[in-house]
């Protein structure tokens, strides 16, 4: 019989215990899994952020509208390639809980600005040259099974119409996609002619402005200068790059590094204090046999190592489960959140580091007991006969 399985068996002699721990650290590592794959999604904004693309903002509040003369000023400005604009619609679709983003934006400029932004050319014209056009992501094309041709309408929860009304009626005439899955495609863009024509109130206005620089290196400098061209003005500016300012967006909805630090934390602390307790009382409970196994020449080395092997092990299958049924349960229901959450998926960072987590789980939790388990003299354990 060799380590490997004493180990076994010893882990498994009381099988509903091993089974209740095992059982508890998979959650552990579920919840880690899941957690972990969200803040991957939530967070990939700013790794898709090019380094040589900038944001400009009214510098009260990204919310706080700028006047459209700001677009063709900054246009002037040495060392900017491509400008272009958006504003925030607001917009869903039939009711309130079919929330989409969408976007008025100038459509020539906003793909020169974004070209990792990919469609048949066709397509791409005719979102140019269609006022009524509405551009969607892949996504959410894929969400509401819209294809190109359909009519829709969108309505806006922030503004309306002369009219009185807040549905603008769409032909969709094209849908984008990006070959990087990190590249959000869950939202749609349309004309801002077409949407600011139609204003009942705050016409001639832009939410921000986005920019590429000739080089990543005039960032500061021609950030500098487009928030020195607005200086003492109503609406003066901030501008930073597209990766801060996704950064701050994500702040917004508040600090979910901090959420996910006391959601894993506390799970994984409840599940350090009971298997390190079980391992405790396991270990006391097979003193005798480790008084045995001595006096037939087990060194005390090989016993530490074999007690720590078998918390390890413990802590590694409940975590290697946890993780394969997150990745499941991702797959899974990635298809009906892609239009909230684009490239939904387990990356294998989150792999890795709950595979670590595991290892040093099973070290930490199985350290004590196999000192323990080392230091049992023969006459100690036998004399308890």
């Amino acid at each position: 019989m060799n380590d490997f399985t004493l180990i076994r068996k010893n882990l498994f002699r009381k099988k509903m215990r091993a089974g209740l721990l095992i059982f508890s650290i998979m959650i552990a590592f579920l919840i880690f899994g899941v957690l972990g794959a969200f803040y991957s999604v939530w967070t990939s904004g700013t790794s898709t952020a090019a380094d040589n693309r900038l944001v400009t903002v009214n510098r009260i509040n990204f919310t706080v509208s700028m006047p459209f003369a700001y677009w063709g000023r900054v246009q002037g400005v040495e060392g900017v390639t491509n400008v272009s604009h958006a504003s925030w619609f607001g917009g869903y679709y039939q009711e309130p809980a079919n929330f989409i983003q969408t976007f008025a934006v100038d459509p020539e400029s906003y793909l020169a600005v974004y070209p990792e932004l990919t469609m048949p050319d066709e397509q791409r014209a005719a979102f140019i040259n269609t006022r009524d056009c509405l551009l969607v992501g892949a996504d959410l094309a894929t969400q509401y099974e819209w294809s190109v041709g359909d009519r829709i309408p969108l309505l806006s929860n922030i503004w309306q119409k002369q009219d009185g009304s807040s549905s603008w009626d769409f032909e969709i005439c094209a849908i984008f996609d990006a070959e990087d899955e990190k590249v959000p495609a869950n939202y749609a863009i349309f004309q801002y002619d077409y949407y600011n024509e139609a204003l009942a109130f705050n016409r001639d206005n832009i939410g921000w402005m986005v920019l590429t620089t000739a080089d990543a290196s005039l960032n500061e400098s021609v950030g500098r200068e487009i928030d020195a061209l607005f200086a003492n003005s109503p609406a003066e500016t901030e501008t930073s790059t597209e990766a801060a300012f996704n950064e701050a967006f994500i702040a917004q909805m508040g600090n979910i590094a901090m959420i996910l630090l006391f959601v894993v934390g506390a799970a994984f602390m409840t599940i350090l204090m009971i298997v390190g307790t079980t391992m405790v009382m396991a270990i006391n409970e097979r003193t005798k046999e480790i008084g045995v196994m001595k006096t037939l020449g087990f060194p005390a080395p090989r016993i530490f190592r074999m007690v720590l092997i078998e918390s390890i092990l413990l802590s590694l299958v409940g975590g290697l489960l946890g993780l394969g049924l997150a990745s499941l349960l991702i797959a899974g229901s990635a298809a009906a959140i892609a239009g909230f959450l684009p490239g939904f998926s387990m990356p294998p960072s989150v792999m890795l580091i709950g595979v670590g987590l595991a290892l040093a789980l099973g070290f930490i939790t199985g350290i004590i007991p196999a000192i323990n388990a080392q230091r049992v003299t023969i006459v100690a354990a036998l004399g308890k006969l």
